[in-house]
């Protein structure tokens, strides 16, 4: 199917589930539906097939999202005469391990010392050789949660500082009938120049030059950690950042026309419902993922039926976690009680004016005369929300 059947498809679909569930009722007893054919068990299995039918309806539809704007951004490249931008982040430079060997006292090398041990006693452990522990290279990282809410947004390289976008502002349209020798309606457009700042996320670790000599491992670990660190941050303030810079401007505080759903006394899959609801008739978005904390997606994992099955699969079957169609990415980067859902694919975007970079140096502090490196490791991007309506927020869950 083409973009346009999609779009149309999936709102239908959508509707059809959720009427499905109205007959169900709060306490979902699965003897009201009279829409489908069966038991509990065969009319649970219908509805999963007809969430799992959804999901992929979406995923085509972001499929053929992007490849739509990856076009339009070839075609814009092309009538302003610039040649189109590499997708490869800036290069990191010479890794860690790199720089250390080349310095001077990586090159210098130690004198071996001769030991004469008289051993006049009996060979046994306590006056001869203890055995030798060995210890697995194997490193146990501190538990942190892991990065997914970036991969939701489409990201488009840049060499600028700031990304302006012009946003239309006003929309009036007078277009009726006119009789012949009738005037026409007066229609009004304006249009505003809207901007979001490109600002560096950063975070350093002194190092000795003995820890990076000594422990070859050492400089794959901290590009592995710090890097880790900035992506972490980023996750956060793509959600939460308030845009008072140097923090980015997240969902929750772009401010404009964001929309809010509060639950209420509804079942939360009917608050959701009704927030990817007014993302359509307000925004004229489609939601292309809800994001919620896992503890507020759990209840809605558990529900049941009345007589005890599971509404979103039995426990023992794999499968991604999705509602009304619509993919949800669980994760401890939302804050608790609030869900997040938007149309992240056509109205956001997440802009590199720099990937992530390590670099070292021994000129902070005292660092040189005391044989220490700061290590550090930067990113700067901007995250940019282009409709507001396109947003919505789920409060109260």
């Amino acid at each position: 199917m083409n973009l346009k059947e999609l779009n149309e498809k999936i709102p239908a679909k959508q509707k059809a589930l959720h009427d499905i569930y109205e007959e169900a009722g709060t306490d979902l007893d699965m003897s009201k539906i009279k829409s489908l054919s069966g038991d509990s068990t065969a009319k649970v299995e219908a509805l999963k097939a007809l969430n799992q039918e959804l999901a992929d309806l979406v995923a085509e539809r972001k499929s053929l999202v992007e490849i739509q704007k990856q076009r339009e951004q070839m075609d814009e490249e092309t009538k302003a005469g610039m040649a189109p931008i590499k997708n490869d982040p800036a290069p990191l430079g010479k890794s860690l391990g790199a720089m250390i060997m080349e310095s001077k006292a990586a090159k210098s090398h130690g004198t071996a010392a001769n030991l004469d041990v008289d051993l006049k006693t009996l060979f046994q452990s306590s006056a001869g050789w203890d055995p030798e522990a060995l210890r697995i290279g194997r490193v146990i990282e501190y538990p942190v949660r892991r990065l997914m809410v970036a991969d939701y947004l489409p990201i488009i390289p840049t060499q600028q500082d700031t990304i302006r976008f012009m946003l239309e502002t006003t929309f009036t349209n007078n277009a009726a009938e006119a009789a012949a020798g009738g005037a026409a309606g007066e229609a009004a457009l304006a249009l505003t120049e809207t901007s979001d700042e490109v600002e560096k996320i950063a975070v350093f670790i002194p190092v000795t030059e003995e820890q990076l000599e000594d422990v070859p491992a050492a400089e794959a670990y901290l590009n592995n950690r710090l890097g880790y660190m900035v992506k972490a941050r980023l996750d956060s303030q793509i959600l939460n950042g308030d845009g008072s810079t140097p923090n980015l401007k997240g969902t929750l505080n772009i401010g404009g026309s964001l929309q809010t759903q509060a639950k209420g006394a509804d079942p939360t899959p009917d608050a959701i419902y009704k927030a990817f609801d007014a993302i359509r008739v307000t925004g004229f978005a489609e939601p292309s993922v809800l994001f919620t904390h896992p503890n507020d997606w759990q209840t809605i994992r558990l529900l049941r039926t009345a007589d005890g099955i599971y509404i979103f699969g039995n426990p023992q079957e794999p499968g991604r976690d999705i509602i009304w169609g619509v993919p949800v990415c669980s994760s401890t980067a939302v804050v608790e009680n609030t869900m997040i859902a938007g149309d992240y694919t056509m109205f956001s975007a997440l802009y590199l004016k720099r990937g992530i970079t390590i670099e070292m140096s021994n000129g902070y502090s005292d660092y040189f005369v005391k044989g220490k490196f700061a290590v550090k490791a930067t990113l700067r991007c901007a995250v940019v929300h282009y409709r507001t309506s396109a947003f919505c927020t789920i409060t109260g869950v």
